[in-house]
């Protein structure tokens, strides 16, 4: 029987969607989430403009939680938002109102174009703080790096057209979440991502609507791909996400349906703002 006093509350860890959508969705925001434990967030890109302040708004995301940011790539419905919430976050920094470091975790070209996009768009009491108290970390291939109590290893996911990381994080209950990016899966990789209890792959449209959407023209795979991913990477359960919004009042149910047809475990195919639940509230003592 479950027994509530004889377990210790753990690490809880959640992922907000904060947007599910591809570059030039108009229904939805940009493909971007929100890894959070407890009262710790690290942002995951951050979409194409300051639209990224009113959906974590809408998540009750505060800001002054974010100590930590990771872009996958220099393409602008995945960085720019960054450049909000740098100048938002060093805003609070002046009033102190921030406490602590901004740690944000790039690869090189992505740091080097966040860097110069800052120093040239952003006022000099903003940009003065990068360096000292918001950090640019540059990330290569097969580094690591610790936030939020977790630990992520970074790997390029092999990008025929932009140069872009994906990661895999060790979660404290030790469950494997992979962050694919937003391209298909590179058989290069397939030591950071079979087995995973979590897996978040793009589905730029499904199988069915390939003639309309033209994904494998654009380098992106279909629901149906992502569901045979899964299932030959043997993996537990599937986020889909990074999708077009034409079909968007249907998608949940027909991106479900076309991956189940290859994939039997859970999948979720979230809304923005949309929340799920990694990890169990209670923990046995062992």
């Amino acid at each position: 029987m479950y027994d509530k006093n004889s377990c210790l509350m753990k690490d809880k860890l959640k992922i907000t969607m904060l947007g599910t959508g591809n570059a030039v969705v108009t229904k939805c925001y940009n493909t971007c989430f929100a890894i959070i434990n407890e009262e710790q967030t690290m942002l995951v890109d951050a979409g194409g403009g300051n639209g990224i302040l009113s959906q974590l708004e809408k998540a009750d995301i505060k800001t002054s939680t974010i100590h930590d940011i990771f872009v996958t790539h220099a393409h602008t419905d995945h960085i720019l938002g960054v450049v909000w919430v740098i100048r938002i976050i060093a805003q609070q920094m002046q009033q102190g109102k921030y406490s602590g470091i901004l740690n944000i975790y790039a690869h090189d070209k992505s740091i080097e174009v966040l860097d110069w996009i800052c120093k040239m768009t952003l006022p000099k009491k903003i940009t003065c703080k990068i360096g000292s108290e918001i950090i640019f970390n540059t990330v290569s291939d097969g580094d690591t790096f610790e936030a939020i109590n977790t630990r992520f290893t970074c790997f390029d996911i092999l990008s025929t057209k932009e140069k872009q990381y994906g990661f895999k994080a060790i979660l404290p209950d030790k469950q494997t979440l992979v962050c694919l990016g937003d391209e298909p899966f590179n058989e290069a990789n397939r030591k950071y991502v079979e087995n995973s209890d979590w897996m978040m792959c793009e589905a730029f449209c499904l199988y069915k609507d390939r003639e309309v959407f033209k994904p494998y023209e654009k380098h992106h795979s279909t629901a149906l791909d992502a569901g045979k991913l899964a299932g030959q990477l043997n993996i537990k359960n599937l986020i889909l996400y990074h999708t077009e919004d034409r079909t968007i009042k249907t998608r949940k149910k027909e991106y479900t349906s076309e991956a189940a047809n290859f994939f039997n475990g859970n999948i979720y195919v979230p809304e923005d703002l949309e929340t799920i639940n990694l990890t169990p509230e209670y923990q046995r003592i062992q």
